[in-house]
């Protein structure tokens, strides 16, 4: 790590502690050679994990994204700001786990789905409709059979 000041590459650490979010640590260090002091910030280096889409494209995942069409799946239903983000959160963590760096978006989809089941029904049919790309009513019945055959 070179000084800022005088630019020397040999430093001691001093103080080290995890940042409030404990993603990151926080070193102040001294310089061996000016002795004046700076902080430096250690993270873990993400892997971009890519999403591959129905078409084969594929995409950085982004969590906004879950969030976005779980708010439309839940609009005027009980579901709070803090369940969806934890629905997205689960998502994150599970392809986080499996060191996964290309996931199918129907992998996503199912554990979005199996998330919000559980949180609630008519917002599970609604995101359900869309991600499974229901062409009829008689698709819909069959899901909302599903469901009530599950309880």
């Amino acid at each position: 790590m070179k000084c800022p000041y005088c630019g020397f590459e040999e430093s001691k650490v001093v103080d080290s502690r995890s940042t409030e979010d404990n993603m990151s640590i926080r070193r102040r260090r001294e310089c061996l050679s000016c002795a004046k002091r700076y902080t430096t910030y250690e993270k873990i280096e993400d892997l971009p994990i890519l999403v591959i889409k129905k078409d084969q494209r594929r995409d950085y995942f982004d969590k906004s994204k879950i969030i976005n069409g779980l708010i439309k799946a839940c609009e005027k239903r009980p579901v709070s700001r803090a369940q969806i983000e934890s629905i997205a959160e689960d998502v994150e963590k599970r392809i986080s786990n499996q060191m996964l760096t290309e996931v199918k978006s129907e992998y996503i989809g199912e554990v979005i789905m199996e998330n919000l089941k559980s949180v609630d029904e008519i917002a599970y049919v609604r995101f359900a409709s869309v991600y499974r790309q229901f062409k009829d009513v008689n698709t819909f019945i069959e899901e909302i059979k599903k469901l009530m055959s599950t309880k």
